[in-house]
């Protein structure tokens, strides 16, 4: 059984929210959540946030231990691209991608 909890429309983009997603896939969760604390990324805020949620999800609704729980699945997928513009020299515009990202992190009980 896993637990799950999901972070949508996170105005980051996913290529640095999958460092941190990468950094604790496969780790007990008391092990993740240092790493994630000790990690100068921006993105650790938001998805130590998603893991307390879904370890609160594996406590709450599924009945799990807290003290054997590992991050079994932590993914960082892109959401929609907003499209904006900035003006350039010569009357040119350039555009600019702001990105967002669907995290979701799942926790399992060990075996």
């Amino acid at each position: 059984m896993e637990a799950k909890a999901h972070l949508k429309y996170l105005r980051m983009s996913p290529r640095k929210v999958k460092i941190v997603c990468d950094l604790i896939r496969g780790k007990d969760v008391a092990t993740a959540t240092a790493y994630i604390m000790q990690t100068p990324k921006a993105a650790c805020e938001p998805v130590l946030k998603v893991l307390k949620s879904a370890v609160a999800n594996a406590e709450n609704n599924h009945g799990m231990d807290a003290g054997s729980l590992y991050v079994s699945t932590a993914v960082a997928n892109p959401g929609p691209t907003l499209k904006r513009g900035m003006p350039r020299a010569q009357g040119r515009f350039n555009r600019i991608l702001k990105r967002t990202t669907h995290v979701t992190i799942g926790v399992s009980e060990k075996n």
